[in-house]
């Protein structure tokens, strides 16, 4: 048995396969989703960790590596194709599969060690019962808020907007367009509204760290939740440079100016 068969990687895919009934591509690699030139101009196809055909919907499981600066991984006095060390070519590619893979209609799942029972090294314990419910859980709970998510990346691309790597983990899109940046809490369908809608808004909040001009935060929801988060008035919402945009059934996105 290889080592990749025997990773936390594997482990999470083989349980997604159990949660989903079906097997998965692992290691996939598509045509349009490629690296940066090399020697002579050739770009390699990056792989993603698993692909699931029948569910349109590719998981990427991410170590902590991925969020944190590990020289052991990183090998920062050696450069890449990119011109960066291994860390910073991470980070990039990382990006380049958020954009991308939802820019050509598959839903994407990121999941991270911390969204299931690990130490604090992040190394899982292999926890199956506890693990398998969680991804469950995330692979449902996702489902509509990945639609929505998807939805909004199209149309900020289609805005002239450009989404890169959160600052924060946590800020489900972050985008650049000029010297503006947006921060983006989004929400799929839930039976919650008015909480969900409260806890949106705290998140929010936690994040406005700067007080420059050019930041902005976005509040992405389907039609259902429009009323609820609403409930802010408008001038509060004016003044916290909060905007909120819909995303409606159909997947369309439309602004309601505050």
């Amino acid at each position: 048995m290889s080592t990749r068969d025997e990773s936390d990687e594997a482990y999470v895919v083989d349980l997604c396969n159990q949660a989903l009934g079906e097997t998965a591509f692992t290691q996939h690699k598509f045509d349009w989703l490629l690296g940066d030139p090399g020697t002579g101009g050739r770009r390699v196809k990056l792989p993603v960790d698993a692909y699931w055909p029948g569910h349109q919907l590719v998981v990427e499981y991410r170590e902590l590596q991925h969020d944190q600066a590990m020289p052991h991984f990183d090998k920062p006095d050696r450069l890449t194709v990119s011109g960066v060390h291994r860390g910073e070519q991470r980070a990039l590619y990382d990006a380049r599969r958020d954009v991308q893979i939802p820019a050509h209609g598959l839903r994407l799942v990121v999941i991270r060690p911390a969204d299931l029972d690990a130490d604090s090294r992040g190394r899982l314990r292999r926890n199956r019962e506890a693990d398998l419910a969680a991804l469950r859980a995330i692979l449902v709970r996702d489902s509509d808020e990945h639609r929505v998510t998807d939805s909004f990346r199209t149309w900020l691309l289609a805005q002239g907007w450009t989404p890169v790597t959160p600052m924060d983990r946590w800020t489900d899109i972050e985008a650049v367009r000029g010297k503006e940046r947006l921060i983006c809490e989004a929400k799929g369908r839930t039976s919650e509204k008015g909480i969900d809608a409260d806890i949106a808004y705290g998140q929010l909040l936690r994040r406005m760290t700067s007080e420059a001009p050019n930041m902005r935060y976005a509040l992405v929801v389907p039609s259902s939740s429009v009323k609820a988060v609403e409930r802010v008035p408008r001038y509060v919402r004016r003044l916290l440079r909060i905007d909120v945009y819909e995303v409606t059934d159909d997947n369309q996105v439309r602004h309601l100016s505050a």
